[in-house]
C-alpha cells in the first residue's frame, strides 16, 4: 500500500472516529477509552496530513493537527494543560497562515479580520469574565483571522477556523451563561471536528497543487 492509499485510509479512519464520537458525547459517557476515542479523530487527521505532505506546508498543518489531537486528550485530564497544547497549535497555524497571506485583501475582508481579532476575545470575556480564557482566546482569534486572510481556500480553511472559534466560544459559554442549554456537547464537537477537517483539507489541497505558497 503506497502513501496515497495510506493517507486515504487515515482520512476515512479519522471520519469514522470523529463522527462516531458523537455517540459517547450524546450519551454523556466518560472514561479512559472514551478519551482515547476522542483523540483518534484528529489524531488520524494528523496522520493523513503527514502522509500527504509534500512540502513544509503539509508538515506544518500535520503538526497543527497533532497538537490538536494531543489537546483533545489532555483537555479531559487537565484543562489548563490541554489549553496550552491548543495554544501551541494556534501559534504554529498562525505562522503558517501569515507566511501564506494574501497579497491583496479586499476592504470587506479586512473588516471581517478586524472584527474577529476584536470580537472573539470580547465575547469570551462577556461569557466567562476570566482573564486566562481571554488570554487563550487571543491566540484563537489571531489564528482564525490569519486563516481567513491566507491564500488557502476561504470556504475550507477559513470557514474551518471560524467553526473552531464557534466551538471554543460554546465551551466558554457552557462555563457560565449557557450552562443550562441542551445539546451543547454535540454542537461543540461537531463544529470543532468538522472545522479541523476543513482546515486540513484546504491547506493540503493548496499545498499539493502548488508545492509552495506565494506571499
Amino acid at each position: 500500500m503506497d502513501k496515497t492509499q495510506q493517507a486515504k485510509w487515515a482520512l476515512w479512519g479519522s471520519l469514522l472516529a470523529g463522527l462516531s464520537y458523537l455517540i459517547p458525547v450524546a450519551a454523556q459517557v466518560h472514561g479512559p477509552a472514551i478519551i482515547l476515542w476522542k483523540g483518534l479523530g484528529v489524531g488520524l487527521l494528523a496522520l493523513h496530513a503527514a502522509l500527504r505532505a509534500t512540502s513544509g506546508i503539509g508538515r506544518q498543518i500535520a503538526l497543527v493537527m497533532a497538537l490538536g489531537a494531543a489537546g483533545d486528550v489532555v483537555l479531559d485530564i487537565h484543562f489548563a494543560a490541554g489549553a496550552v497544547l491548543f495554544a501551541l497549535g494556534h501559534i504554529v497555524a498562525i505562522q503558517l497562515y501569515w507566511q501564506n497571506r494574501r497579497s491583496n485583501l479586499p476592504f470587506s475582508q479586512k473588516l471581517l479580520v478586524a472584527a474577529t481579532l476584536l470580537g472573539v476575545p470580547l465575547i469570551a470575556w462577556m461569557l466567562t469574565m476570566r482573564v486566562e480564557v481571554v488570554f487563550y482566546t487571543l491566540f484563537l482569534a489571531i489564528m482564525a483571522a490569519t486563516a481567513w486572510a491566507s491564500r488557502f481556500p476561504r470556504y475550507k480553511t477559513g470557514l474551518g477556523a471560524m467553526m473552531f472559534v464557534a466551538s471554543d466560544l460554546l465551551i466558554f459559554g457552557r462555563m457560565g451563561a449557557l450552562a443550562s442549554m441542551t445539546g451543547m456537547g454535540l454542537a461543540i464537537w461537531s463544529l470543532y471536528y468538522l472545522g479541523q477537517v476543513l482546515i486540513a483539507q484546504g491547506v493540503l489541497a493548496s499545498a499539493h497543487s502548488t508545492g509552495s505558497a506565494p506571499r
